[in-house]
Parts: structure tokens; sequence; C-alpha cells
């Protein structure tokens, strides 16, 4: 391949049934990932982890903390500091409940996922060192969904910081994917007491990487990546702070982004909306270009 584009070999079977009408799309189901910054001494470098070869769903490629929304977040009022839920709820382009529950996966993945949590005991603290045999207890319970976030929240008296959030971009799976999910990409910068760690059993390496050298590393073939990861990459590289890529947050675009696939010249064209690079051929015996 001449890129890491992550490209599963059953898509184009699965797009000229949809285009037959033969394939009905499910359901993609909300969920969020954090595009987690820090700031070194020769610029930004944001948190990646690396998804097992043996996941059926973008095993090898490269990615950030996210996971699915918990539903049993939206209807329990958690302790919150920032931006209001109604703030939050037009910037998503969802009601208050689903605003709360998406900022809510937001944090809780990246807790689960490398052990970093946006929350304090005040609405201008944050917790610090979270790698003790409770707070590890609460974690794994966290991940096999003992325990909801707004359940965590309460036992530990904790406020939920979602000033520390900045939303990025969104992106939808393609229709004809098997497992879709309707993503809301965030930013962050990594608490100063704070570190991370690999606590996702979905990963065998993470990594702290410069954007530019992780886009790099996609474009020699070296880093495999899902679309919305590399087109992300990008973007933050324009920012030499953490601090200057939530600041620039709230003036990004949050439309969705979703796949599109046409048939042209007896060939199916598969494409993203406003990133060109992500554009395939797909002759009918099966072959991309």
């Amino acid at each position: 391949m001449a890129n890491g584009q992550w490209y599963p070999p059953e898509w184009p079977d699965r797009i000229r049934a949809l285009a037959a009408g033969t394939l009905t799309p499910v359901t993609p189901k909300r969920a969020a990932t954090v595009m987690l910054l820090k700031d070194t001494g020769s610029g930004t470098a944001v948190h990646m982890l690396r998804r097992r070869a043996s996941m059926a769903f973008a095993g090898g490629a490269y990615a950030y903390p996210g996971g699915g929304v918990d539903p049993r977040d939206d209807d329990h009022h958690v302790r919150w500091a920032g931006p209001t839920r109604a703030w939050w709820a037009d910037r998503l382009d969802v009601d208050e409940t689903a605003a709360q529950a998406i900022v809510c996966a937001a944090v809780r993945e990246m807790y689960e996922e490398a052990g970093v949590l946006l929350a304090g005991p005040g609405a201008d603290s944050v917790v610090g060192d979270t790698t003790g045999a409770d707070w590890e207890a609460d974690r794994a319970a966290l991940v096999a969904r003992d325990l909801s976030f707004a359940e965590f929240l309460d036992r530990r008296g904790l406020v939920l910081r979602s000033d520390l959030l900045g939303a990025w971009t969104r992106w939808i799976t393609p229709e004809f994917e098997s497992r879709r999910y309707d993503t809301w990409f965030f930013v962050a910068a990594l608490p100063e007491r704070q570190r991370t760690r690999n606590a996702s059993t979905e990963a065998d390496r993470t990594v702290w990487i410069a954007p530019h050298e992780a886009a790099a590393g996609y474009d020699k073939g070296e880093l495999l990546m899902m679309p919305p990861t590399i087109a992300t990459l990008r973007q933050l590289t324009a920012y030499g702070t953490a601090a200057g890529a939530l600041d620039a947050a709230p003036e990004r675009d949050l439309t969705p982004v979703l796949a599109t696939a046409r048939l042209a010249d007896g060939e199916i064209v598969l494409s993203w909306p406003g990133h060109d690079e992500f554009t395939k051929h797909i002759a009918t015996g099966g072959a991309t270009a």
C-alpha cells in the first residue's frame, strides 16, 4: 500500500450490496475519542495507542483513547464544571442529556485506556496520582461496566471538568461498515500531575508522538490508521502548543464527515467529503486504487 490507510478487504462487496439495496445500514452508536496533548521541548505531542492485531475492528491501527457512550450517563446529573450542558448540547448538536453522556464518555475512556482523569474535588482542581489500588479497582469496574462513570464521580465526590475538553470534529462510520460509530473527537491537555499508561486491554503499545511525525509514518506506510485519525493528525500539526489547539477548538466545524460511495465509469468511487486524500476507486472485480 502507498500509505497506512486502513482498508478492510470486505468493503468492496459491502459497498456493492449497499448500492444494490441488499444491505441495510446499521444504526451508528454514539462514541467519543480524545486527542490528549502535552507540550515538549520540541513542540506538541499526542498520545496514541496501537490496537491489537487480533481486534476485529481496525486491528493494528494507531488511534486515540475512545469508545462508546454509556446510556447510564445521560440520566444522572453529575457534578459539572465548565460550559453548561446547554452549551455542550448546542456545540455537539444533540440534546442536553446526550451531551452529558458524550462528554462523560470522552473523559471516561481517557481514564479507562490511559489512566488520565479530567475531574477533581472542585470546579478548579484536577486529581493527581490515579495509580493506587483503590483507583485501579474503580477503573476496572468502569471497564467491566459494573460501574457507570456518573456513579464513579459520585462515589469519589468528583466534579467533571468539561472546561478541559475542546470538541474538535465529528466522523460517522460509512453506511456499508458492519460496525458503525457516530464519533465526536475532542482535544485535551495532559494535567500537570498526571501521567499516561497503557491501561487498555485493546492496545499492545502506546506512544507520545509529534503529530507531524505520526503523519509522516502514515505517509510512508509504516503506521496504519483510519481516515479520521490521520485527518486529525494533519490538523494538529498547525498548533505548537496544547493550549493553542484547545483555544482553536470552539471555532472548529463539527459537521459530520460521512463517507459516500458512487458508481462512475464502471467502478465504485469511495470518498470522504472534504478529505480527497482518502478517495478510493474500486473496480468491479474488487481491485482498489
